[in-house]
C-alpha cells in the first residue's frame, strides 16, 4: 500500500521489495559472519602471544597443550622420512614446509615443522632437506598441520618416495605414510624455533589475516547494506501524480 509524504509518495514494488530484502539478508550475514572470523582470530593471535612463555617439557606421555604454547622435547631427527607440505608461500614466492619425524627419547614421535624452503626449478626437482640424527633437544610451538579453508573429497593415501610432497596431509595420514601409531598427545606438530639449528626460513604467525582485517571486511558488508537500503528507498519515492502501480 502506497505512503504519502507530502507531494512523494513511497510505493515500492512487491519483487523490487522482496529482492531488496534478500540482499540485505545476505551482506548482513556476510557481515556478520566477519565479524565472527575476527573473534575468532583475536582468540588466536591472544593464545600465540600467550604462548611466549616458559618451555613445557613435552614426550609420550604428555597430555594436550594449548596451541602456540612453548614446548621443548628431547630426541633425535629422522631425515629418511621426510615430508614437503607444498603451496606454502613466503614473500609472495612459492615453496614447501619441511616437516620431519622427530623420535622421542623415551618413545614415541612428534613431527616437527623445520621451516620454508623455495621451490626449485621445477616440482620435479626436490629441494636438499638433510639433518643429522644425533641426540638433541628441541624447541619450539605447539601447533597443527597445515590446513586448507575447505577440504574437498578424500585425498588418494601419501605414498613413498621420501620426501614425500603432500597437499595439506592430514596427522592421520602422515601417521600412516610412516607406519607408526605411537604419537605424543601435546601436540600434533611443533613449530621449530628460528633459534634453533638445522631449520630454514621461519617466521611464525597465526594463519591467515589479522582480526583486523576481518573487520575491515565486515564493515564493507554492512556499508553496502546500508547503501542498499538507502537506494532502495530513494527509488521507490515517487511525486505525487505519477504512475503508480495498482
Amino acid at each position: 500500500m502506497p505512503i504519502r509524504f507530502k507531494d512523494r509518495t513511497f510505493a515500492p514494488r512487491p519483487f523490487t521489495t522482496l529482492l531488496t530484502l534478500a540482499l540485505l539478508a545476505l551482506l548482513v550475514s556476510l557481515g556478520r559472519w566477519q565479524l565472527h572470523r575476527a573473534a575468532e582470530k583475536q582468540l588466536l593471535f591472544d593464545a600465540f602471544t600467550a604462548g611466549g612463555g616458559a618451555a613445557q617439557r613435552i614426550d609420550l606421555a604428555s597430555a594436550k597443550v594449548p596451541r602456540y604454547t612453548q614446548v621443548e622435547a628431547d630426541g633425535h631427527y629422522d631425515d629418511s622420512r621426510q615430508i614437503l607440505i607444498d603451496n606454502m608461500v613466503n614473500a609472495e614466492r612459492a615453496g614447501y614446509f619441511v616437516i620431519t619425524p622427530f623420535a622421542l627419547q623415551a618413545g614415541g614421535w612428534v613431527l616437527v615443522n623445520r621451516g620454508w624452503v623455495p621451490l626449485g626449478k621445477s616440482r620435479a626437482e626436490r629441494p636438499a632437506i638433510p639433518v643429522a640424527a644425533d641426540p638433541r633437544r628441541i624447541r619450539g610451538r605447539a601447533d597443527n598441520l597445515p590446513s586448507p579453508g575447505i577440504r574437498l573429497g578424500n585425498p588418494p593415501p601419501l605414498a613413498a618416495p621420501f620426501p614425500v610432497v603432500a597437499d595439506f596431509p592430514t596427522h592421520a595420514a602422515v601417521a600412516q605414510l610412516l607406519g607408526e601409531t605411537r604419537w605424543t598427545a601435546a601436540a600434533d606438530l611443533i613449530l621449530l624455533d628460528a633459534a634453533e639449528p638445522d631449520g630454514f626460513v621461519r617466521h611464525w604467525a597465526p594463519p591467515g589475516f589479522p582480526p583486523l582485517r576481518h573487520v575491515g571486511y565486515a564493515v564493507q558488508w554492512f556499508g553496502l547494506a546500508l547503501a542498499l537500503a538507502v537506494i532502495y528507498v530513494v527509488t521507490n519515492f515517487r511525486r505525487t501524480g505519477a504512475n503508480l502501480p495498482a
